[in-house]
């Protein structure tokens, strides 16, 4: 990998935007998915497995197609399994547990959001936890905005003013916010002695696998459907973790956190606008608090890495 070019920013862009697209339409395709596979919101349990089987896709997917890259069978690197654990119980058990389950009991465009929140965690924990950035008043203002779109967004403008969080829905959501931030961080810090397409491998098959197993063993059921399209959906939430992990990994091992987190703003934009699109919810995008959250978003997105990005 040429050192030199993934730091260009242009590069840098194209592919953020492209990762931030397809963590986007994760959103509609998770809820799509459940209507699918006939996965009742409330059956946490059946919901775990089908996570698990998308991921467990997904592992398999990047070490295929990086093993038809290099002319070889990609294997886990010698000592390499402890941060392969961590990154697996970060990024896809803990993480992706309070994302299914809080989606199903918020909205699409809601959910999208929440799920933006990730980029401010990703400096608080670069700065404070892990020492790779100092933490500047321009960075502590940019994300009190970000938080405080947030607090706008769950404010609901029918029948008064009234605040909505539901620990089982957004809060779960904002949970599985910071565990991908520090998700990120983690392997920024483990792709210094290993792949990153290794370990994003790896780690997404062993967490799937878990989830497999926990969701088989609590009881839990999905609907083999009789139509195609929903094994090219399946195919496809399998190739957003697939390609996406992988190609956020290589932008933190060769960009500053803050550089490549200032991109984070593109998810919530793609997610709300594909949620509206294909999960019919046109009012709830364009309702005035949903619109000045995603502003109040994006503008501490800005405030946070503006030099950077100069």
């Amino acid at each position: 990998m040429d050192k030199n070019k993934m730091t260009q920013l242009p590069v840098v862009f194209l592919l953020a935007m492209l990762s931030c697209f397809l963590w986007g339409s994760a959103t509609p395709a998770i809820k799509i998915g459940y209507e699918m596979f006939g996965i009742a919101s409330s059956d946490t349990i059946s919901i775990i497995l089908f996570a698990g089987i998308r991921f467990f896709l997904a592992g398999i997917l990047v070490i295929l197609i990086q093993s038809l890259m290099s002319g070889k069978l990609i294997l886990p690197e010698k000592g390499s399994f402890p941060s392969i654990l961590k990154l697996s119980f970060a990024q896809t058990m803990f993480q992706y547990f309070c994302f299914y389950v809080g989606l199903a009991h918020t909205s699409g465009v809601t959910g999208t959001i929440l799920s933006g929140t990730s980029g401010f965690f990703s400096i608080i924990l670069a700065s404070l936890l892990f020492r790779y950035e100092k933490l500047t008043m321009a960075k502590i203002a940019g994300c009190v905005m970000g938080l405080l779109g947030v607090v706008v967004m769950n404010i609901s403008l029918e029948g008064g003013a009234s605040f909505h969080f539901a620990l089982n829905g957004e809060g779960l959501v904002l949970l599985a916010s910071i565990s991908l931030a520090v998700s990120g961080i983690l392997s920024k810090k483990y792709s210094k002695r290993f792949s990153v397409v290794m370990l994003s491998g790896y780690q997404f098959l062993l967490g799937g696998f878990v989830m497999i197993i926990v969701g088989l063993v609590l009881g839990g059921r999905i609907s083999l459907p009789g139509n195609f399209s929903a094994y090219v959906l399946l195919l496809y939430m399998a190739l957003i973790s697939a390609v996406a992990y992988s190609v956020w990994g290589i932008l933190l091992k060769y960009n500053p956190v803050s550089r490549v987190t200032i991109f984070n703003f593109l998810t919530p934009l793609f997610g709300v606008l594909l949620s509206a699109i294909f999960l019919g919810e046109v009012d709830q995008a364009l309702q005035l608090n949903k619109l000045l959250a995603l502003i109040l978003v994006c503008v501490g997105i800005y405030v946070v890495n503006r030099k950077k990005a100069s």
